[in-house]
């Protein structure tokens, strides 16, 4: 008897080697702000701005006031050559914030969060000078110096008499103005009043102090948020003495 032999087997289809590790498109990693920022608020007239560029100069770092802010706004050539100079993850990062900040103040489009979001943008790429509309109260306190500066109401209405060519009541006009606008603003796109003095690390008076006096202030709050954190306390006695005094 004869047995009929069995046909023999195809060999299997050859297959792809397994994609070890893939989890599908690459997601870039968040990274807060490693550079500190300062964010400057001012009251009309104070001369912030003039401090600003004092603290800029002495930093070494690029400032950002309204007028900046406002041109990055308006031109997708500079907004894009800004963009392509922050590490992806620290972009990352800022958008993140940005929507953040976008749902729980339930903000629209428009310029002003547009604004919101290079502030973010900035704060992110670090060592830069931010000058109005309090966004130093949403930055990390980690990595921020904030800073309101102000002035007496005479020497502000002073400065706008002089700079604008004003008399003196149509600049008490003005500066009352421009500081109901700031105010307004500020509580829309942040959430906090100017007025609310806890939110800064630094409140200076530019008409007692001086510009470069206030500058050199800032730049000397930089060096202290510098400090890693294991550093002593400058501002307090060395090992401890005076831990009992009141506070």
């Amino acid at each position: 008897m004869v047995r009929a032999t069995p046909a023999a087997l195809p060999d299997p289809a050859p297959t792809s080697p397994p994609l070890h590790g893939y989890r599908g498109e690459e997601v870039p990693s968040i990274r807060p702000p490693r550079g500190l920022t300062v964010a400057i608020s001012r009251e009309a007239g104070a001369r912030g701005g003039r401090v600003a560029r004092r603290v800029g100069q002495l930093l070494g770092w690029q400032v950002f006031d309204q007028e900046m802010l406002g041109y990055l706004v308006q031109s997708e050539s500079a907004k894009a050559e800004l963009l392509a100079d922050v590490p992806p993850e620290a972009l990352a990062w800022a958008e993140l914030e940005h929507a953040r900040q976008l749902d729980a103040r339930h903000l629209g489009g428009g310029d002003q969060t547009e604004l919101l979001r290079l502030a973010f943008v900035l704060a992110a790429k670090g060592e830069i000078v931010l000058v109005g509309r309090g966004v130093g109260e949403l930055l990390p306190a980690a990595t921020t110096v904030n800073v309101r500066v102000v002035a007496p109401l005479t020497q502000r209405i002073a400065y706008f008499s002089q700079w604008l060519r004003l008399t003196p009541a149509e600049a008490e006009i003005e500066v009352a103005a421009r500081d109901r606008v700031r105010s307004a603003l500020q509580i829309a796109l942040v959430g906090s009043d100017p007025a609310d003095l806890a939110q800064y690390d630094l409140l200076l008076n530019s008409g007692r102090l001086g510009e470069a006096e206030c500058a050199e202030l800032i730049a000397q709050a930089v060096r202290v948020k510098q400090l890693p954190p294991d550093s002593a306390d400058p501002f307090l006695p060395p090992n401890g003495a005076g831990d009992d005094e009141p506070v």
